[in-house]
């Protein structure tokens, strides 16, 4: 039996190794290229930044080819990671378990979850090397009553050489990412093709019979008995609705603000990122200093890298975007999101203010990138793991599948749900 696998990120990559395992002959194909770190010191783009002159945030395309950011409405920018490993790449490392929405639906992953952190290992970032104004940050959570707890972390610690940057690749090997995940798919006899972007599912009496490629050479149809897609809340979408298949207009993406402080010699960029948070109804908050907000967002030009704090909220707002055929995306917040925003943001500046932590505040780019929701499961498809209006060839192993928005770092979550769509199709077509 021949699988086909679109994407190579937390769901893709899982999902091309455990059915390359199970005795499928698995195709994986990303249409991003291979993965490299960002190269560029970012302290040589202060200059620029503080001219004025670095551009919008689609600029950190031609700095970094693996990020792509678009525009979803006037305030809002939607990230994403096209490469080999998808957004795992960019992402922080973070492992938590995001479950909104899988109890009224009747989905316990648990066993998935454990399974998964046996093998990766989560960890938390020693404390000793936190930066002191992010230990006084945590101290004053504490206080303040917020109950922070350390975040854990797919990483070797003892790797980490505390750049900061984790969102532009991880130079030292200490995060983990989803390509160890594709290697072991390979060595397994995977066939992994990059810079194959697809078009559209074929669909024939009713079943996937494999998908129209898009590559330098022209269009190429790939043939399969199984398709499984996990392109992200956007990539899948795009692909079922160029198909003519059915896609919600669910789209949420955990909007992120970053409210930014200062304080002399903060050096927040001597740290990874979020290695502490604090879980409140429908968001988080987290130290965290937003480098699209800081190249990209005039009103954090006047403090630089040494003195910017921030406080990240995480919020899971409303499931609202649109997915057209053409990738293009629709997506707003609403008024009741930018409530929670408020009250989050002041919850955030309390932290900071207790910590000693200088005004002015300015909140920071919004933008989000856990993008999900645009095939949402139902109670009645949870048994089998398949939307039940695809083809019943024509799985989904992303983000796509979780029915709310979380407030929380989804990745462990994404890979969970495609490890649960893998047994089933074993189970079900294996057996």
């Amino acid at each position: 039996m021949r699988a086909i696998v679109v994407g190579s990120g937390a769901g893709g990559s899982l999902a091309a190794r455990e059915l390359r395992k199970a005795g499928m002959d698995v195709v994986v194909l990303e249409a991003g290229s291979e993965f490299r770190p960002m190269s560029r010191r970012v302290t040589m783009t202060e200059p620029f930044r503080r001219a004025g002159i670095m551009g919008t945030e689609r600029t950190i395309h031609r700095l970094f080819p693996a990020m792509w950011t678009a525009r979803s409405s006037d305030e809002l920018v939607l990230v994403r990671g096209i490469t080999a490993g998808g957004t795992t790449t960019i992402a922080c490392g973070n492992l938590v378990r995001a479950t909104g929405g899988l109890d009224e639906i009747g989905l316990d992953l648990t066993k998935e979850f454990e399974e998964l952190e046996a093998e990766l290992h989560p960890v938390t970032f020693p404390r000793e090397r936190w930066r002191p104004t992010t230990e006084a940050m945590f101290q004053a959570a504490e206080r303040l009553g917020y109950n922070p707890a350390p975040t854990p972390k797919a990483m070797k610690a003892v790797r980490c050489v505390a750049c900061g940057l984790c969102e532009i690749g991880c130079g030292s090997g200490a995060k983990w990412d989803a390509r160890q995940w594709l290697d072991q798919a390979k060595l397994e006899g995977a066939e992994v093709r990059l810079e194959t972007p697809v078009e559209r599912v074929i669909v024939e009496r009713g079943l996937a019979s494999g998908v129209l490629v898009h590559t330098k050479r022209g269009n190429e149809t790939i043939k399969s008995d199984l398709v499984v897609l996990a392109a992200g809340g956007i990539g899948t979408a795009q692909i079922l609705r160029a198909s003519s298949l059915p896609v919600q207009d669910k789209l949420w993406a955990d909007i992120v603000l970053t409210l930014g402080g200062s304080k002399q010699d903060a050096e927040m960029l001597s740290e990874p990122p979020m290695v502490w948070y604090t879980k409140h109804d429908r968001f988080i908050l987290s130290p965290y200093l937003d480098i699209l907000s800081h190249w990209f967002h005039k009103p954090w030009r006047n403090v630089g890298l040494k003195d910017r704090v921030g406080v990240m909220v995480k919020l899971g707002e409303e499931a609202n975007g649109v997915v057209e055929a053409d990738g293009t995306v629709r997506k707003e917040l609403t008024s009741a999101d930018h409530d929670k925003l408020a009250a989050a943001t002041e919850l955030a500046k309390r932290v900071m203010l207790d910590a000693g932590v200088e005004g002015p505040f300015v909140p920071g780019m919004l933008n989000g990138g856990h993008l999900g929701g645009t095939v949402p499961l139902r109670r009645e498809d949870v048994d089998s793991m398949h939307p039940g209006d695809l083809p019943e060839n024509l799985y989904v192993a992303d983000l796509s599948l979780l029915p709310q928005s979380q407030g929380l770092p989804t990745m462990l979550t994404a890979s969970a749900l495609a490890m649960r769509v893998v047994k089933t199709i074993t189970k079900d077509r294996m057996t």
